[in-house]
């Protein structure tokens, strides 16, 4: 078996490409491979900010083959009546490079025709992959691309060079105006090469030994990891490590070198979040603590190099984060002597989005629905919350959110704290933007959770009213982030409140606005987005789609109730007698939603029932239905699909010895109102009509 190295060699990509590039590398590798019929035992991908790798083992020499049968022309045109072969015939063998004779008839449902069998594949591996090579390469996706040799070519830096290896032999094709070749690059400085690569197996030591170059990320990492915490510990501290911030400082070097540096201590006089900021996002360094969890007067970064004068590299990232820390000093210093209501009054000056007004008018509808949504989860907090809602924005217009946005929100629960704020409103300015996705932290406070559900609301349903849906993947408000924030957080609260309540609450709140769509009709359409919203996210969580349907057609207004309804249905679907009692709960709700147009009471006459099999089923019925009621109240949603199985037998003998749908409409009616008893109960907690058994 081979081994094959491709190596394609860029100038500095952004290492927020690099993860996902290594992803859709190896799935298009794997895709195209399978699809060639070429045989490899693993397929392995790994970059650094001037190169992509491919590496894959195990190759099979050959293309796999097969035998196929290629149809031809209709033997009464490819054929004289002796047998003999015409222009066509002769064309088509011809045509599959084959002598006639090897060429026969077969009788097919439309006629004879000419056909021949092949034995297609067996091409060299080469041959192969220099074809997926070219086809891979220019199908890349990138955030944004560059041309540098004109718009035929585009990639997301541009190419310098590619080598492409199987065992000892270079693959040839070209891309980008290069040809591929046996030759690799290192580190730009420290081992810029060229270096002949002789054989594949051969790549990985040459760029580590000559080129200087780290490819593994994870090793990267440990490296960072490793001499960071070395050099912390030497200073008396330990790092403040950021996994989100070492991948993407590992995606920045080749051969990562941990520095510590350090500034002046007045700068401890900062807030932790704005020291953590300027260290984190802009200098891209991480800040240390000490052992009591104060941040040291130190940062820890990993310079590209190994430096002869490494003192030097230090004074100049030293140098670097001290301007930005003085700059955040002085902003700190002008936003301390500044006043919340200074800030409230600029706001009325600062456009929240076109046709909704300004920020002033959004805290103000802020301070309201804060207050409101409050009374219903901690009445306590109403007075706090409509305080944190009209201050949320306030920190927008502060000098140090202006220059560090990232601070939004963190800035202006610390200028709260700062000003003589209550803890519950600083607590709930701080949290306001949480989640900020999927995987992001909830609120760890009530009074945050209430502020970010209220602002949450109040961004989709000015959005909505306007008519800014999300449409395929154009989501410029991040509509689809804030109604998955609004589902986490009413799920970590626990409480039940009818989220259609809530944006029409929401939408009431604006006042003076043209919308583009009504009201009414833009809380439809956000509750239509808020259901496909939650099948994706509860999909995401590994429950089946015809539970989630099933037990969304129930209604999903109160997503909490929602939620543990899904989860009873969910444990139910994976007993051993569900299908039958799908089926039995199935038919009943299914003759009832073929009966739409009668209008049914629910009204049964014991009177009428001719057989025993009615009268168990309604004496049964009867004796379960007030405790549904009491376990639906009680959200026992398992327990009330528990009772189907005592209830499943009565039910199908029903079904076994009554005709339901009579001639006599007295008897048919009555028994359908028993039908219609048995599914408004059921409905409640699912459709069963949405599953397929």
């Amino acid at each position: 078996m081979a081994h094959f190295v491709l190596e394609v060699g860029v100038e500095e990509m952004p290492a927020r490409f690099l993860s996902s590039l290594d992803q859709e590398l190896h799935d298009l590798f794997t895709l195209q491979l399978r699809e060639a019929g070429l045989g490899v035992a693993t397929i392995g991908t790994a970059s650094t900010p001037r190169r992509l790798v491919v590496d894959i083992a195990g190759v099979a020499p050959l293309q796999r083959t097969e035998e196929i049968v290629v149809s031809g022309p209709p033997a009464r045109i490819a054929m004289d009546a002796s047998g003999q072969p015409t222009k066509a015939g002769l064309g088509f063998a011809k045509s599959q490079n084959v002598t006639f004779d090897q060429i026969y008839v077969e009788s097919t449902e439309k006629g004879d025709y000419l056909a021949l069998k092949k034995v297609v594949g067996g091409r060299p591996a080469a041959e192969i992959l220099a074809e997926v090579c070219a086809r891979v390469l220019p199908s890349l996706t990138f955030p944004k691309k560059m041309q540098w040799i004109g718009k035929d070519c585009t990639f997301g830096r541009p190419v310098r060079w590619i080598m492409a290896m199987l065992d000892d032999h270079v693959v040839p094709f070209s891309f980008a105006g290069l040809t591929s070749a046996n030759k690799t690059r290192g580190h730009r400085v420290m081992g810029p090469g060229p270096f002949t690569v002789p054989h594949a197996d051969r790549y990985a030591a040459i760029l580590s030994e000559q080129g200087y170059v780290t490819l593994d990320r994870t090793l990267r990492k440990a490296v960072i990891q490793t001499g960071g915490d070395r050099l912390a510990a030497e200073a008396g501290g330990r790092v403040e490590w950021s996994p989100l911030l070492l991948d993407q400082v590992a995606d920045l070097v080749e051969t990562p070198r941990p520095i510590l540096g350090r500034f002046h201590e007045k700068f401890l006089d900062l807030p932790a979040e704005v020291l953590l900021t300027s260290m984190e996002t802009h200098q891209k360094s991480f800040g240390l603590r000490g052992p009591d969890g104060r941040l040291l007067p130190c940062f820890l970064t990993a310079a590209n190099i190994e430096s002869r004068e490494p003192g030097l590299v230090r004074k100049g990232w030293e140098r670097v984060l001290r301007a930005r820390l003085e700059d955040a000093r002085f902003f700190w210093e002008a936003d301390c002597a500044a006043t919340f209501q200074g800030w409230l009054d600029k706001l009325d000056k600062v456009v929240f989005i076109g046709p909704l007004g300004t920020m002033g008018e959004k805290t103000r509808r802020l301070e309201k629905l804060a207050a409101s949504l409050a009374s219903r989860i901690e009445p306590q907090l109403a007075g706090d919350m409509a305080r944190a809602g009209r201050l949320s924005k306030a920190d927008l217009v502060s000098e140090m959110v202006y220059e560090f946005d990232d601070l939004q929100g963190k800035m202006g629960g610390i200028y709260a704290r700062r000003k003589g704020e209550s803890e519950t409103v600083a607590q709930a300015l701080s949290e306001q933007y949480l989640p900020a996705g999927q995987d992001s932290p909830l609120p760890l406070s009530v009074a945050g959770a209430i502020l970010s559900l209220a602002d949450k609301l109040d961004n989709l349903t000015g959005c909505f009213g306007l008519g800014m849906i999300p449409t395929g993947a154009a989501d410029p408000y991040a509509l689809r982030r804030s109604a998955l924030g609004v589902i986490r957080i009413l799920l970590e609260l626990g409480r039940s409140m009818d989220l259609q309540v809530l944006l029409a609450e929401a939408q009431a709140g604006y006042t003076g606005v043209a919308w583009k769509i009504s009201p009414t009709e833009s809380v439809d359409k956000l509750m239509d987005f808020f259901g496909q919203r939650l099948r994706a996210y509860w999909a995401g969580q590994g429950i089946e789609t015809l539970v989630l349907d099933a037990a969304m057609a129930a209604g999903f207004a109160d997503i909490v109730d929602t939620w543990r309804r899904v989860q009873a249905l969910a444990h139910f679907s994976r007993e051993a007698d569900f299908e039958a009692s799908v089926l039995t709960f199935k038919r009943a709700a299914n003759i009832i939603r073929k009966q739409a147009e009668q209008e049914l009471s629910g009204l049964v006459r014991e009177d009428l029932f001719e057989a025993e099999q009615e009268n168990a089923f309604w004496q049964n019925l009867i004796r379960v239905e007030p405790v549904w009621a009491k376990q639906a109240l009680e959200g026992k949603y398992a327990d009330m699909l528990a009772q189907l199985r005592e209830l499943r037998p009565v039910v199908d003998a029903f079904f076994d010895r009554v005709m339901v749908m009579c001639d006599d409409p007295a008897l048919r009616t009555n028994r359908l109102n028993l039908l219609f008893r048995l599914v408004s109960a059921l409905g409640g907690v699912a459709d069963f009509g949405k599953f397929q058994v």
